[in-house]
């Protein structure tokens, strides 16, 4: 086991993840403030201290995936929105939509950095360039792992939340008692791997579309 190259890569990981979560749980905040629930910014959650929104497990499954993962969510009072059921949709929406816009700023920031005439044999360019190329790569990568992951129609993530809200009443009561037993259909998922055939794919095709294959 490389421990050196192991270091290496969770530096590497670390901006991308804080920035990927902290923006996709501070997305939910916001929109959920605007439509009329105070509870994140009572909390505290509205905010761009990744400390804030870290999640231990969700970050382990960020470094051992690369991929997929997912943060403590914001908590959202939905009876304080003006359309509860409507707006819960909107909030849930927020954080997927702010972490593919994270994914195609980097995606324009790798691309200009790229063309930029600098040797990569050079000091400026192995200490300097190769690792932000790589930071960049990561967060586009991270960013469409976090949205297409949390899209996913398993409580609690925002997937299920979205559903719940297109669902009829009487089976949206009937699918939310799912939520108790959520969590750990998610550990499931990622843990026996079936993740790896039913969202990695779609994961690696908008990865293509944004950096090339």
């Amino acid at each position: 086991m490389d421990f050196a190259k192991i270091v290496q890569e969770i530096v590497l990981l670390a901006l991308p993840i804080l920035i990927a979560v902290t923006f996709h749980e501070l997305a939910h905040g916001f929109v959920a403030d605007r439509l009329g629930d105070p509870t994140a910014r009572l909390a505290g959650r509205l905010t761009i201290n990744p400390i804030k929104h870290l999640d231990p497990v969700g970050t382990l499954v960020f470094v051992f995936t690369r991929m997929i993962g997912w943060a403590k969510p914001v908590p959202v009072n939905p009876y304080n929105l003006k359309n509860p059921k409507r707006d819960m949709i909107w909030v849930s929406v927020a954080g997927p939509a702010a972490n593919l816009i994270i994914a195609v700023v980097s995606t324009i920031v790798y691309r200009t950095l790229i063309n930029l005439p600098i040797a990569a044999d050079g000091f400026l360019g192995e200490k300097v360039m190769i690792p932000i190329l790589l930071m960049t790569q990561l967060s586009v990568i991270l960013n469409i792992g976090l949205a297409v992951f949390n899209l996913l129609p398993v409580p609690p993530l925002d997937g299920s939340k979205i559903l719940m809200g297109l669902l009829p009443h009487k089976q949206a009561v009937a699918y939310s008692k799912l939520e108790p037993y959520g969590f750990f259909i998610l550990l499931g998922l990622v843990f026996l791997r079936i993740t790896d055939y039913i969202i990695v794919p779609i994961i690696i095709l908008l990865k293509n579309l944004l950096l090339g294959g």
